[in-house]
């Protein structure tokens, strides 16, 4: 598959997966290997990132390997997001990190004028810096002319698993936005990692679908496979569609014809 970029840095693996919710740290380490992923993000207010221990998150990740991507998963407001960020940054020394301020506690969505506001102080702020945001194509461009280093719409409400509920939503970012758009949220099973991709996303992240499935470290390998299908079709350009049949076979010289 081919690379891409974010902010200057290339990256090969279009999977990127959350360090949450697994049933431990070994479990998790275990499917971010069969992942094949890159970037991993990582929820700093969940996460006791001080506890350098045998037992604690550092000792099952590998900093070498991974990008870590810190994120301001349960900030319900500005201040509280941008603080986050500024700790996260000190605590794991990334630059980058996921940008959500929340505005519905019952569905996640994200609070798209306070989005707007920490992702501007946070750029100002020499972040690299990438907003979870609605499928709406009006915010996708707003966060873009921010100077936003790529956008992430979500699929379906965080947690839900119920895959791509948008694909049009989806085409027209894509086909709007210049800056990488990776699809965040609502993925529950591989097929709809490879829906995402053949749609010409940059790349998919995931979380609960892997480390809620029965086994977490299969379903990494289920995804990984997914993403990479799901690029290759699209890179490879998919037959159009047509109402009527189409013989798969020539026509011309049948024999008895």
């Amino acid at each position: 598959m081919s690379t891409y970029e974010i902010a200057g840095r290339t990256f090969s693996s279009r999977l990127w997966v959350g360090s949450g919710k697994y049933p431990n740290f070994g479990v998790m380490k275990d499917a971010l290997d069969a992942s094949g992923a890159e970037i991993v993000t990582v929820a700093v207010r969940r996460v006791d990132l001080s506890d350098d221990s045998k037992e604690g998150f550092w000792a099952f990740f590998d900093r070498e390997k991974y990008t870590i991507l810190p994120n301001t998963a349960g900030c319900f407001d500005v201040k509280s997001a941008i603080t986050t960020a500024r700790l996260a940054r000190e605590a794991t020394g990334s630059d980058m990190v996921k940008v959500e301020v929340i505005g519905d506690e019952s569905t996640l969505f994200p609070d798209n004028e306070g989005l707007l506001e920490a992702c501007e102080i946070l750029l100002k702020d020499d972040f690299i810096v990438l907003p979870y945001c609605i499928d709406d194509p009006v915010i996708c461009q707003k966060l873009e002319d921010l100077g936003c280093h790529a956008v992430m719409p979500l699929a379906a409400p965080i947690g839900s698993g119920l895959g791509i509920r948008n694909p049009f939503n989806l085409k027209i970012i894509l086909q709007k936005i210049s800056i990488p758009v990776i699809v965040d949220a609502g993925v529950g099973t591989a097929s709809d990692a490879a829906i995402a991709m053949e749609l010409g996303s940059t790349a998919v992240l995931m979380q609960t679908a892997i480390a809620g499935a029965d086994d977490p470290v299969k379903m990494a390998l289920a995804m990984k496979n997914g993403i990479e299908a799901g690029r290759l079709a699209f890179e490879a350009g998919r037959i159009p569609t047509k109402l009527f049949a189409e013989a798969s076979s020539p026509l011309e010289g049948i024999i008895g014809s």
